[in-house]
């Protein structure tokens, strides 16, 4: 028998019975939903876990952490000098598998004042090198990032996230154009400093989306400076969009003697740094790289193992394993609905031969063979599910959008061609599973019997 002549009837039995078909589908059109739809709220939250590792330095980026002695060494820990400068010197000339080193030295939650607000929020203020908008991922929009020379004189001058210009300045004045406070000064901790450059804005697409839309459809009764009402980010990666834009740098020199000098006459600054991070050249480069660091900090620090690396493998590790508990959760879930799908499958058509049995009858007794049968009915099966997978893909973007506005998140579902295919092959395979038993319940079927069936 021909195939496409198979199809029609299949389609013909499923035409003459419309809402039997789409009940019987329901189940696989929710099914394939279900899949589709759980398949894109975990690659939105993949994209935004690995959007949040990227924006803080991505897999190559290690910080170089300061840790308790280990039991062996406790004894020495009077001879402990944390991580310094000596350590930045010796990795700059030794470490040739690291392509960037960059120290911090923080002032933590410092008091940040201007036009006679003080701001009290948890800013996070830091002294560095320039070559920290490589080694984090900044973007200059405005002005310029300090440079060596500023280093060197420790100039009071400063980069600043776009949440502080915010809290500080407002987004934008009453005309609504942006306010960008190149030139103004600020008083942090008593110290005057001029922003001579800002950050551009990190966030998810869909804050883009929404603060574009509120710019253009401002808020009549507003007047003046506008300030923005919350920090946003709230989805997987919003903590890092947050942490960028609160930022505040300054050169490590201007850090390192206004800052960081201890109290006395005779007061000399402290080389302690808070953070040290250094680039691998590359990922697979990264256990090589990390022994010959160590065995440099180890000449720097008399052999004490007061420090450790910290890496983003780790956290990288952490993602794919968060991200596949959730898929497999959800696909556990999606199959259950498919599974019903499939056994709603196989009812309808052990029940249309039940209404068949006498045309089953005839069709043998003229010649029809035991196979003809078989595969009429198991591509009847496949057919009822086909449709259901366009139908239950077609349902899943309405779902996604759905699940948009009742679940609110930074990163946005996203639906891969990928999903999308698996979920479709998945609702024909249970039609063609669904449908073996019929299928063969049909192809027994004696002609005498089924003749004189009533």
């Amino acid at each position: 028998m021909n195939i496409w002549t198979v199809i029609l009837i299949g389609l013909k039995e499923i035409s003459s019975h419309k809402f039997r078909s789409f009940l019987t589908m329901l189940g696989i059109i929710l099914g394939v939903a279900s899949l589709v739809g759980m398949s894109a709220l975990v690659q939105g939250m993949e994209n935004g876990m690995r959007e949040a590792m990227e924006a803080i330095g991505g897999i190559e980026k290690v910080s170089v952490i300061q840790q308790d002695l280990p039991p062996s060494q406790s004894h020495l820990s009077d001879q402990v000098v944390g991580i310094t400068m000596d350590d930045v010197e010796a990795l700059k000339q030794n470490a040739t598998l690291t392509k960037l080193i960059t120290p911090e030295m923080n002032l933590g939650r410092g008091s940040v004042v201007t036009r006679g607000n003080n701001m009290m929020r948890p800013f996070i203020i830091s002294g560095t090198w320039p070559n920290a908008l490589e080694m984090n991922s900044h973007v200059i929009e405005h002005g310029r990032m300090f440079n060596e020379i500023d280093d060197d004189l420790a100039r009071n001058v400063c980069v600043i996230g776009t949440e502080v210009r915010d809290e500080l300045f407002g987004e934008r004045d009453a005309s609504g154009k942006e306010i960008i406070p190149l030139g103004e000064q600020i008083n942090i901790n008593g110290e005057l400093f001029t922003i001579i450059g800002m950050f551009q804005r990190y966030e998810s697409e869909k804050q883009k989306k929404q603060r574009e839309y509120e710019a253009a459809n401002p808020t009549p009764e507003r007047s003046g400076p506008q300030r923005r009402t919350g920090w946003g980010g709230g989805g997987p990666g919003g903590w890092a969009f947050r942490l960028k834009n609160t930022t505040i740098y300054m050169p490590l020199n201007t850090m390192w003697l206004k800052f960081k000098t201890a109290s006395g006459t005779n007061s000399v600054p402290e080389r302690t740094l808070d953070t040290l991070n250094i680039r691998i050249s590359s990922a697979e480069e990264m256990d090589e790289a990390l022994q010959q660091a160590r065995n440099i900090l180890m000449q720097t620090h008399f052999s004490l193992e007061d420090f450790d690396f910290r890496t983003q493998e780790n956290w990288d590790a952490n993602i794919s394993a968060q991200i596949r508990n959730y898929r497999l959760s959800g696909g556990i879930i999606a199959a259950i609905s498919l599974i019903v799908g499939g056994i709603g499958i196989m009812n309808i058509m052990f029940a249309s031969i039940t209404e068949r049995i006498r045309e089953i009858g005839v069709r043998k007794a003229i010649g029809a063979t035991t196979y003809a049968i078989f595969i009429q009915i198991l591509v009847e099966s496949i057919v009822v599910a086909f449709i259901g997978g366009i139908l239950g893909i077609l349902v899943s973007f309405g779902l996604i959008e759905i699940l948009k506005i009742a679940i609110p998140n930074d990163n946005e579902p996203v639906i891969t061609f990928g999903a999308l295919s698996f979920a479709f092959t998945i609702s024909v395979l249970v039609g063609l599973f669904a449908g073996l038993l019929p299928a063969f319940k049909a192809a027994k079927l004696d002609p005498i019997e089924a003749l004189r069936y009533e």
